[in-house]
């Protein structure tokens, strides 16, 4: 079964899946709620709370909105089924938004970043933000050579030794 979560943004999606899902369910529900939020908006954002440990062969086979997958900025899945938060782990790179997993605990937290601006361009593999990096000159203000420490004039000693 899939439902509409109501109070989402109108540029966010929201779907709860329980019990089985079919193709049908994606037709009457998904599919509509996707165009009717793509003719609105640039960009879309999907939120899934999936509470259906096997939601059926139609979430193997769902087409919800690949065509439109450029179009989507980001996906939030709130889920406790082990397999779907490694698939997705898995397969993250295959998907050009920005996509999280959250726990059932943390759906707050789901809705918060599905709700939430943007965040600067991420490099991939790291969790903070790209920064443009400002060097600054580095000032010499010594005039004379500083004193060797007493490790650096003890290998100069040995390797003087040696030479001779």
């Amino acid at each position: 079964m899939l439902e509409l979560i109501d109070g989402l943004p109108g540029n966010v999606v929201g779907i709860a899946v329980s019990g089985r899902l079919t193709m049908q369910d994606c037709q009457d529900v998904l599919v509509p709620a996707m165009q009717k939020s793509l003719k609105r908006h640039e960009k879309i954002r999907l939120y899934y709370e999936l509470n259906s440990r096997f939601p059926g062969a139609a979430w193997d086979e769902l087409d919800f909105g690949l065509e439109h997958a450029s179009r989507c900025e980001r996906v939030a899945i709130v889920t406790d089924i082990g397999w779907v938060r490694l698939t997705v782990k898995a397969l993250r790179f295959l998907i050009p938004s920005e996509i999280r997993v959250f726990p059932t605990v943390q759906a707050d937290e789901g809705r918060a970043w599905i709700r939430a601006r943007p965040r600067p361009q991420m490099e991939a593999g790291t969790a903070e933000p790209i920064r443009a990096r400002r060097v600054r000159p580095r000032r010499v203000s010594r005039s004379s050579p500083a004193p060797a420490g007493p490790r650096i004039a003890r290998e100069q000693e040995q390797t003087a030794a040696i030479s001779h």
